[in-house]
């Protein structure tokens, strides 16, 4: 039951630390992940279809518990491996696709401090980016006996047909100017216009001389200059996770639900349309946010007709062609698999470290069906949690019998967390151990 993977005591530790506080670890993913392969597979070949120069688009939509955030962030280290530059951020009430007071900007700041790379997987990797394009533009410049300068407005002229172009190669030209002069202040500077955090145009042009910033209204178009400029800089493509969708189907303001759908309806189109290059999204949210006819995406009927699933896709028959891919709840056989993976990373993949026989977890299985029923296999968090435990215990009071202790573990629901009921569900709750599922 156990994975030959090599486990690093760093991983083994983060992993631990993660699932002990009932939240997924984002580093890790593979040595505990289980199922899932047809859906993997989808998306590593939309990763390739961007990194040759495609574009791809999915909605990961699945139930409280079903594993979005898990399988989010398992398809963006895939990603990551196959040099592509990732950018994410969660919805929230000040975080949207769509606004007009700021909280569309502020949705992309965070995924631009997120920005992670292969080298920079834990976030903060625009400065190395920004650093590995003007370095290879010095380079050039080097060998050919031309101006830094004139060397970036030759690698990003073709960036100039996009909006907010001519701005961009202006502000990495100034970033190499405070490179050269030492200047960290306008680095600075750079680095701040670059993840879209001025408000205001005039405090640009002082800092910068530059005329636009990256408002509400432009950051799809941020989004593909970036696309362009990873490219550039030597990576495969982008990719742009945004999760917890379902605070868009919370909006009170049909006004403003609809402007989102339409923003969403505008980069589907392009994406699918293929007018975009080496750029890739993926939206997670609950069921609601996509099928409630008079709040989610199914009451935008342009979404609704581009949306709508295979209907030859039934009785257990699958299609992962389309933008939609939905996660099933984890099945008892994948829980125990789990439960398997998460003793091997406690024993660092040695068997012969395991601190339980197989035998203990199908008994700790039945003691968590006896005490909270069905829910201990479809939104796991406690139940993981609690064998976690369950080794902590072990590992540290050496002789102690596993049964003995199954009978004082108390174990509660999900369902009783105070998660909300179903219009709430999964409703800024997908980072918990809930979602661990794969």
């Amino acid at each position: 039951m156990s994975t030959q993977k090599p486990i690093r005591g760093k991983d083994r530790d983060t992993i631990l630390q993660a699932l002990a506080a009932g939240v997924v670890p984002r580093t890790g993913l593979q040595h505990i992940q289980v199922g899932r392969a047809g859906e993997v597979s989808a998306l590593v070949r939309d990763i390739d279809r961007i990194a040759d120069g495609g574009s791809a688009l999915r909605f990961i939509i699945g139930e409280y518990g079903a594993g979005k955030t898990f399988f989010l962030n398992l398809i963006r280290l895939v990603a990551l491996e196959r040099k592509l530059v990732t950018v994410h951020a969660d919805l929230a009430p000040d975080r949207r696709i769509h606004a007009t007071g700021g909280q569309a900007r502020g949705l992309y700041a965070e995924a631009l401090r997120n920005m992670a790379t292969r080298t920079r997987q834990d976030g903060g990797a625009l400065a190395s980016v920004v650093e590995k394009f003007i370095t290879e533009c010095a380079r050039e410049s080097e060998r050919n006996g031309t101006a830094v300068e004139r060397v970036i407005d030759e690698r990003l002229a073709h960036m100039q047909e996009l909006v907010g172009g001519y701005d961009f190669a202006t502000v990495l030209k100034a970033y190499w100017r405070g490179s050269e002069n030492d200047d960290e202040i306008l680095k600075g500077a750079a680095l701040r216009w670059l993840r879209g955090e001025y408000s205001t145009r005039t405090e640009a042009r002082q800092a910068l001389g530059v005329r636009a910033i990256i408002d509400d209204a432009d950051v799809y178009d941020g989004l593909k200059l970036l696309a362009a400029f990873v490219r550039q800089a030597g990576y495969s493509g982008l990719l742009v996770v945004f999760d917890e969708m379902v605070n868009l189907y919370k909006l009170q303001s049909a006004q403003a639900r609809n402007q989102n759908f339409e923003q969403i309806l505008a980069i589907l189109n392009d994406v699918l349309q293929g007018n975009v290059s080496g750029l890739g999204f993926l939206f997670g949210g609950a069921p609601e946010f996509l099928m409630d006819t008079r709040r989610g995406l199914y009451s935008y009927p342009a979404l609704q007709s581009r949306l709508a699933e295979n209907a030859f896709a039934r009785d257990g028959l699958v299609d992962f062609t389309g933008p939609v891919i939905r996660l099933q709840s984890l099945t008892p056989e994948e829980l125990l698999v789990l439960l398997g993976n998460v003793r091997n990373v406690f024993a660092l993949a040695d068997p012969e470290r395991h601190l339980v026989p197989d035998e203990a977890l199908t008994a700790f299985m039945a003691h968590c069906s006896q005490r909270i029923g069905e829910a201990y296999f479809r939104t796991p968090r406690s139940t993981i949690k609690a064998f976690v435990q369950l080794l902590a215990v072990l590992d540290q009071n050496p002789g102690t019998d596993w049964r003995s202790l199954l009978g004082d573990i108390e174990l509660a629901s999900d369902a009783d967390d105070g998660y909300g009921d179903e219009g709430n569900s999964g409703a800024g709750t997908d980072d918990e151990l809930s979602s661990l599922r794969l």
